[in-house]
């Protein structure tokens, strides 16, 4: 093994230094400074309230719905309110978990947004003790152990960890009522990692690199030093010896998240800047020095009424996240930072121009890619406690 990898190995097992930590912490300010959720612009907020209004459009919406629901018997066959009575709404079991997340975050951040009482009453009709109970209820029954994993498990891990980060007194009371299956999702994923013998690297739902990095953030927050353990490891045994991600290859029809570029932005929360630099150059080696945005095209969907082809323009949303946070990981002096911040804004600009609710199949999950980059919530993550 060469040895900057064999260095890099060691670096993510160990977990990032903390002259590590104060020198990406610094990068990430210089590079969102403007735009961090405390200095938000006017535009950022207007947009916020727009997106809050789609969630507030769906999760209380019960149908169209697509569940992925084992049945047991006849009496498994019952309507999405009964079977899941907090995340019922939004199509699918995640997008209203997420949904949910969203309504929190902006309503955290905006707290005098037009939208934020609406947003903290559809959160008071769902997070109910009773309502939370019944989804650990539906989780617990025979072959319903890969439900949701890795997707939608990690976003009710996010749910939690915004929740455990808002001071107020209801967030309080929703955050208690969740503990329950915030615990049951860890504990799903804790059986599950030992067991993975490889990485998932698909563009959807079952992707490892997206997934590790929201439980990760969401590890860190919560002081689980055990599962930040855990997952530094499953990182360094899956990605550390990784080289020449095949980037021209994508993207695929209906990917909504970048398989290279996940990949490299959960890197850069595990590394310190030189290694992750080093670790980079082997694995993307095609990024330019010249500042130019050109070489990272965003994609076009052709049919916005189509659920599946309208997963491009979420991948226009993820991509410029992770090109966000793929800059910030870097040393300051990088050449390739200015042209991921180019491409991060192309792909910014055409992601968050489709995020308009004309029509559900985007409307009921766009709004969360949009809050997730426009309030910079995985350059903003807490740090090891």
């Amino acid at each position: 093994m060469p040895c900057k990898l064999i260095r890099l190995r060691e670096e993510i097992a160990a977990g990032p230094v903390l002259g590590a930590l104060v020198m990406a912490l610094v990068l990430v300010l210089s590079l969102i400074v403007g735009a961090a959720p405390a200095a938000a612009s006017q535009a950022d907020a207007t947009l916020a309230a727009r997106v809050a209004g789609l969630a507030l459009d769906c999760v209380h919406r019960e149908y169209p719905n697509k569940i992925a629901h084992v049945l047991d018997g006849d009496e498994d066959a019952r309507p999405p309110r009964e079977l899941t009575p907090a995340f019922y709404g939004c199509y699918d079991w995640h997008s209203s978990v997420h949904g949910h997340w969203l309504l929190a975050r902006l309503a955290r951040l905006y707290p005098d947004a037009e939208t934020a009482a609406a947003s903290r009453a559809a959160l008071a009709r769902s997070l109910t003790q009773a309502n939370l109970q019944g989804e650990v209820e539906y989780l617990q029954p025979p072959g319903r152990a890969s439900f949701e994993r890795p997707y939608g498990l990690a976003w009710l891990l996010q749910l939690g960890a915004e929740l455990r980060e808002w001071d107020d007194p209801d967030a309080r009371r929703w955050r208690q009522a969740l503990a329950q299956i915030e615990t049951l999702a860890a504990d799903r994923i804790r059986d599950w990692l030992p067991k993975l013998s490889h990485p998932i690297r698909s563009g959807e739902h079952s992707q490892t690199a997206f997934a590790f990095g929201l439980i990760l953030d969401w590890a860190r927050d919560a002081g689980d030093h055990g599962m930040v353990e855990l997952i530094e490891k499953r990182v360094a045994d899956y990605y550390a010896e990784d080289y020449d991600c095949p980037l021209r290859y994508e993207p695929s029809g209906q990917d909504f998240l970048s398989p290279c570029l996940a990949e490299a932005d959960l890197l850069r929360r595990v590394s310190a800047p030189d290694a992750f630099a080093d670790w980079l150059t082997r694995f993307l080696p095609g990024i330019p020095e010249d500042g130019g945005a050109d070489w990272l095209e965003p994609a076009v969907v052709t049919d916005p009424t189509d659920g599946k082809l309208v997963h491009l323009d979420g991948l226009n949303l993820s991509r410029a996240w992770m090109l966000e946070g793929i800059a910030s990981g870097l040393p300051a002096d990088d050449d390739r930072r200015s042209a991921l911040v180019a491409a991060a804004d192309a792909h910014r600009a055409s992601g968050l121009a489709a995020v308009t609710g004309a029509t559900y199949e985007g409307g009921h999950w766009l709004g969360t890619f949009a809050t997730y980059l426009i309030t910079g919530r995985g350059l903003n993550a807490s740090p090891v406690r």
